[in-house]
């Protein structure tokens, strides 16, 4: 088994800078890459920000909130995570971009490191066999958000989580589009009725609603299910640019504080 004291994280959107701070809260010196430094400077600010809230909480000393930021490094360079013990991947969903990232990576890391994708669609073995380490490649998908939530499902095969999340996801906005219930009311009765953290038209707002529609593409080509494929109403909003939170619109208006409801015309 390897010792693991170094975490290498592949993309510091959402979840990958969710995944770096819990390494680095963990006690794991974490190496955090993505593509340019405006990308990495906002994820930094987004992980101290939650931090903040847990000191003001009383969850987590000033102490270890500073010791959590002295063990985060951000670049650009894929080289710098060659001496990671795990590299953990949280990047577009588009599986030429990741096997590009695989390959590279298999050439500069040593073989007792592990690699592992929080893909939510796509599947581990596709990946895997971009290397030359498949008995050492696992899937390691996150909930959002991921400080916040302590699940993490561990995927040794080609079996694929999405198919408990993304439907779910998608049956909100059908249920939106058919006057089932207005936006808040949806969230809200699955806040009140399941007990989660966050409804899931609010979840859809974090996670990225062009995400969620790509990876719906990519599970309704596969499974050729019509629960699987993307909503009318979610096509509209991402081509309209509506991707939530990272554009400022989705379901809610980001633009004000706190967040209104969107006016989606339905």
């Amino acid at each position: 088994m390897t010792d693991i004291k170094r975490v290498g994280v592949l993309g510091c959107g959402l979840m990958g800078s969710g995944i770096a701070q819990v390494a680095a809260m963990a006690g794991y010196d974490t190496v955090v890459r993505d593509v340019a430094q405006p990308i990495w400077d906002k994820a930094r600010g987004g992980i101290e920000k939650s931090l903040a809230k847990f000191v003001e909480k009383g969850k987590v000393a000033a102490s270890d909130r500073d010791a959590t930021l002295k063990r985060l490094r951000f670049t650009t360079t894929t080289a710098d995570l060659k001496a990671c013990d795990v590299v953990i991947e949280a990047v577009t969903e588009d599986l030429d971009l990741k096997n590009a990232l695989w390959k590279e990576l298999d050439a500069l890391c040593g073989p007792a490191t592990i690699f592992a994708s929080n893909t939510s669609s796509l599947t581990i073995a596709a990946m895997a066999a971009a290397t030359k380490r498949a008995d050492r490649f696992v899937g390691l998908h996150f909930f959002n958000p991921v400080p916040l939530m302590p699940l993490v499902e561990v995927v040794r095969t080609v079996t694929t989580s999405e198919d408990l999340l993304v439907p779910y996801l998608l049956d909100a906005i059908r249920a939106v589009e058919r006057g089932v219930g207005s936006v808040p009311d949806i969230d809200k009765a699955m806040q009140l009725g399941c007990g989660y953290p966050m409804g899931p038209l609010t979840l859809l707002d974090f996670v990225g609603l062009d995400t969620t529609y790509r990876i719906a593409e990519i599970m309704f080509a596969e499974y050729r299910e019509q629960r699987y494929a993307p909503p009318p109403l979610l096509k509209r909003m991402v081509l309209a640019g509506m991707n939530g939170r990272k554009s400022g619109k989705g379901f809610y208006d980001y633009s004000v504080d706190p967040p209104k409801v969107q006016d989606l015309g339905v």
